[in-house]
């Protein structure tokens, strides 16, 4: 092998991972040794002779572990946004080691004692806030990992975070290898019947990207499938379509994961008991600003009650629009996006297919980075020459209001077959200050369905919000000013986190900013203000809908982690039965369906923690009131608030003072239900 470039110093343009010449095995090499020094970084950090200060144990865990930090950063941006087989295979086998590792460091006794004897003695230790929050922080981090418990305790407690880590990598490529598998391809006319042009080209993109020359093919891609069930008037390839997007993980075989997540839970459960808590969604909330199981689903069912009711009068309407065309079936879950398109078209008189010409990426793109920068001051200046993991990913200068540098905003906007599916943010690297002013490295990563060679992206208005959405989350790493990596950027309380991505939402849906962006990919025009009123007085349809799906999926999320033994759950059984107690409309299917609920199985990330998305728009929607309240959606004195308090905070702060820091108060629910539509 030659001379591993993951160990080597990276003198590329922005000290970019020289991704060109990273080869899969140098990832092995990368970690053992990278892991290694690290090891011997916290071992003499444990080791030490003199009594614990923050500076030679708190900041020096802070510095340690830099090479490895580097190394995984790039290979799990890797394998979630371009795998392969030989990734996949290491992913496989590093994540136990992985996971032992944390827990060597996390278990160690002398290690826990010094950060104890801080914790004691944290009063009189001079700490400024963010050092104080930082040994918080720590001090809480080792007691949930066990390491206050006993010897045989804390065996077991490693034993379980191994093979946890192991579970969560294999749910996560099986899902990703039965996406990957299918493909519907459209043979004739009657398969492509009631498609739009959007869709066939984006169809025919997809075909070519799988050596289908000539030929159209739907993917499990939402870009892809979504449409298609919205437009296609062919009810059985629909349905055929549906079953596959809404089986992924449950086909039997080699990526059934239902073995998975019996054993998942189980573990979980187990581990909660070692830490003294009843339930693991009772551990998991605990460090959460919900605190509790109870004040979940009370959050939950305040929606969940106005949101069923709203849903079966949506399939009312449906069924008599299908009735008008002469279908007499009852809506199924494959007819809903169907129907309900006729529904918004006779309603509102508008279309996804009359609305997506005004709503090209590129555009998109501009109003979001237009946004940041009359809210924040910042700017976007796309550059050539980095080093990217992928030909398709664009890479943009963050800028300042005086033009100094910030940090790195990567693009990855288009569906492959080598990426999973979602959008999401992460960051190839953090920004801190503990030693020189380290800037960030983020990318946020899409599924968008591409164009034609030489053609214009376009978008639905679901998935600029979903750009938008994201690039909340972008700007939350980006506009990071904080001292420690611990707490830096998005590194908050999980029910906190998706504030600065849901509330950046709302400047999308703004006339002044629609105005300006959504012009035709051909003409040039700015859209008719018609149809930006018609856009705009349709914000909630089907609302009862979407409010179903997701909330549906959260609350299965949550029983799912307070149950007792779940070692012989019957995961089918379980979600019929959890469904039909909360009322769940037949034609309705959960947003994520239990054996390809990523967000909850692919890691601990949002386990127990899937109503995050409703705890944080209560705070958004809420939020938002601030810039109407001043009557000028770009204030700027609310703006720089908004970025001292929420976006550049990290995890300074409490989040429940951060947001009364900038708001001057709590949240109300009642801004909740009025964005949803559901209160007066």
């Amino acid at each position: 092998m030659t001379a591993n470039p993951l160990l080597a110093d990276w003198d590329t343009p922005f000290k970019m991972p020289p991704f060109g010449s990273i080869e899969p095995d140098h990832f092995e090499e990368a970690f053992a040794v990278a892991m290694a020094e690290a090891r011997q970084e916290i071992d003499r950090i444990a080791g030490q002779q003199e009594p614990a200060t923050f500076e030679n144990t708190v900041a020096a865990l802070e510095r340690s572990g830099k090479a490895l930090t580097r190394v995984a950063s790039t290979f799990f941006n890797l394998t979630g946004a371009h795998t392969s087989a030989a990734l996949q295979k290491i992913e496989r086998d590093l994540a136990p080691k992985l996971a032992k590792h944390g827990s060597d460091t996390l278990l160690n006794p002398k290690l826990f004692d010094r950060i104890a004897a801080l914790w004691d003695r944290r009063d009189s230790l001079g700490l400024n806030e963010e050092d104080s929050r930082v040994l918080e922080r720590y001090h809480k981090m080792f007691q949930r990992a066990g390491a206050g418990l006993n010897v045989p305790d804390k065996a077991r407690m490693a034993e379980i975070s191994q093979r946890l880590a192991t579970l969560g990598t294999a749910f996560s490529q099986n899902v990703l290898k039965d996406e990957a598998e299918y493909q519907l391809v459209l043979e004739t006319e009657e398969d492509r019947a009631g498609l739009p042009d959007f869709l066939l080209t984006a169809a025919a993109e997809a075909a070519r990207d799988r050596d289908l020359e000539g030929k159209h093919v739907i993917t499990l891609s939402r870009s892809s499938i979504e449409p298609f069930l919205q437009f296609s008037t062919n009810r059985a390839l629909r349905e055929e379509a549906f079953s596959a997007w809404s089986s992924r993980g449950e086909n039997g075989g080699d990526t059934d994961n239902r073995e998975i997540i019996r054993e998942t839970l189980a573990l979980r459960a187990e581990k909660a008991r070692l830490l003294g808590f009843p339930t693991f969604a009772d551990f998991k909330l605990d460090d959460t600003m919900a605190k509790t199981p109870a004040n979940v689903r009370d959050l939950l069912t305040t929606v969940w009650e106005p949101a069923v009711a709203q849903a079966r009068e949506e399939e009312l309407r449906l069924a008599e629009m299908a009735r008008s065309g002469g279908e007499n079936h009852s809506i199924e879950a494959w007819d809903w996006r169907f129907y309900s398109e006729k529904v918004r078209k006779a309603e509102h008189d508008l279309d996804e297919a009359e609305l997506k010409p005004f709503l090209q990426l590129e555009n998109i793109i501009q109003a979001a980075f237009d946004t940041a920068s009359r809210l924040f001051g910042v700017s976007f200046r796309e550059v050539a020459d980095v080093p990217v993991y992928h030909p398709d990913v664009r890479v943009f200068e963050v800028l300042d209001s005086s033009g100094g540098h910030v940090g790195l905003f990567l693009g990855d906007y288009f569906a492959r077959p080598s990426k999973r599916s979602g959008a999401w943010m992460s960051a190839f690297r953090t920004q801190h200050k503990l030693d020189g002013d380290v800037t960030p490295i983020i990318v946020n990563v899409m599924n968008f369905s591409k164009g034609a060679p030489g053609e214009a992206t376009l978008l639905t208005f679901d998935d600029a919000r979903t750009l938008f959405h994201e690039f909340g989350h972008g700007l939350h790493g980006l506009l990071s000013n904080v001292t420690y990596p611990m707490i830096s950027g998005t590194s908050v309380a999980r029910d906190f986190v998706e504030l600065p991505s849901q509330l950046y939402e709302h400047w999308l849906s703004q006339p002044e900013v629609l105005s300006k962006f959504a012009v035709h990919y051909k003409t040039g025009a700015p859209m008719p203000a018609a149809l930006l009123d018609k856009l705009l007085a349709a914000a909630n349809f089907n609302q009862g809908f979407a409010t179903v799906e997701y909330t549906a999926s959260a609350l299965i999320d949550l029983e799912l982690h307070l149950l007792d033994n779940p070692s012989a759950l019957d995961v089918e059984d379980f979600e019929q039965n959890e469904l039909g107690k909360i009322g769940m409309p037949k034609a309705i299917t959960m947003r994520h369906r239990i054996p390809h609920f990523q967000h909850v199985f692919s890691g601990e990330g949002y386990s127990a923690g899937y109503y995050s998305y409703m705890w944080s728009e209560v705070m958004d929607a809420d939020a938002f009131g601030a810039f109407e309240e001043a009557q000028d959606i770009f204030d700027r004195s609310t703006a720089d608030k908004l970025l001292t308090h929420i976006y550049s905070a990290g995890g300074r702060q409490d989040p429940e003072a951060a947001y009364v820091d900038f708001r001057g108060r709590a949240p109300e629910i009642d801004a909740l239900l009025k964005k949803r539509g559901f209160a007066a």
